[in-house]
């Protein structure tokens, strides 16, 4: 049985978690256990994040994920909206994807994914999302909040916002020869035009602190697999972010999607997504592009755009065996295991 989370305390109490010495640090008690494997920082957001994180949480025990805060639809849009806090959704599921495959982990994986069924207020609530909040208000930082929910979960890894206030994605579209600009993650997400473009209102957020940090220690930056226009991509329009990405000494990984994805990416192929991907960080090098050996149609094609990033392409095997969209995680671990390796 995992030692119980302490109840926080009172705000008004001194002896409240903000005001001990070990605020701001990960409140675990006794030594950190060693590091197997390298250092791993995940970029990205809901289920294409989930995906990578379920497998790299096998391959690495130090693994940090560093996730948009941009959603403005569902539970998290109508928290971020009523509460002004950061949309915990995302966060949520990453912390979700953390959880080992022991009860523990079984079980509070499936609590904070729970979403309420009701005719009232609560109905399409997840509540994980509530506890999130419930931690942000009660503690005063997200990060801090964020690692107690983690330790609650057990979680293998450590969870981030890539910048510390929300943001809104605004999108340049084009639909039968017209250009238009949307605003908002739902909007963009979901827009019959084809996508151009992505900025950041606001343009210049201020960066997660503990995010940057984990990039300049990281041995392996892993992007993708997500929706590319507001998952993947809004990582590098955070300007603090992106310049320690560009200058980090880590290697760079990028897993692509399986298939493109309706509203964002009709019709792209893979190596479209590379492109698109440089065209919004010309300067961003990367050392490996992972892709599904069956979805490629032009090997040739991918190779030179991904060669025009400096990356080799990794073709594998790794989508779910049931023939739906999505990464088998097992076999995207064994994958980047062998990459981390340097044995593929």
């Amino acid at each position: 049985m995992k030692d119980p989370v302490p109840e926080p305390a009172d705000p008004s109490d001194p002896d409240h978690p903000r005001d001990s010495p070990a605020y701001g640090s990960t409140p675990r008690s006794g030594a950190a256990p060693a590091s197997n494997g390298p250092k791993v920082v995940a970029l990205g957001g809901g289920h294409g994040l989930y995906a990578s994180l379920s497998a790299l949480r096998t391959v690495t025990d130090d693994l940090s994920a560093v996730v948009t805060v941009a959603d403005d639809g569902g539970s998290s849009g109508r928290l971020r909206r009523e509460l002004g806090v950061l949309p915990p959704g995302d966060l949520r599921m990453a912390l979700a994807a953390l959880c080992g495959d022991d009860e523990w982990g079984r079980t509070w994986s499936e609590v904070v994914q729970h979403r309420f069924r009701s005719e009232g207020d609560l109905h399409g609530h997840a509540v994980g999302n509530l506890l999130i909040v419930a931690l942000w208000e009660l503690l005063e930082d997200p990060v801090v909040g964020l690692e107690w929910v983690g330790r609650l979960l057990g979680a293998h890894g450590r969870v981030l916002p890539m910048a510390s206030v929300p943001l809104d994605i605004q999108a340049e579209v084009e639909l039968d020869g017209a250009v238009t600009t949307v605003r908002g993650q739902v909007a963009c997400a979901l827009t019959p035009g084809r996508v151009r473009s992505i900025s950041l209102l606001p343009p210049d957020p201020p960066a997660c602190p503990q995010a940057i940090e984990a990039i300049e220690a990281a041995d392996w930056v892993v992007f993708g697999p997500g929706s590319w226009f507001t998952s993947v991509l809004p990582h590098l329009k955070v300007p603090e972010l992106a310049r320690a990405l560009h200058e980090s000494s880590a290697r760079r990984l990028l897993i692509l999607n399986l298939v493109p994805q309706a509203g964002e990416t009709d019709g792209f192929s893979p190596e479209r997504h590379l492109e698109v991907l440089r065209e919004h960080a010309p300067a961003l090098l990367l050392d490996a592009v992972v892709a599904d050996g069956a979805v490629v149609s032009d090997a040739r094609a991918l190779e030179k755009a991904a060669g025009a990033m400096g990356a080799r392409v990794v073709l594998a095997d790794v989508a779910a065996s049931d023939g739906s969209a999505r990464h088998d995680g097992p076999r995207l671990a064994a994958v980047l295991a062998e990459i981390f390796r340097a044995k593929r």
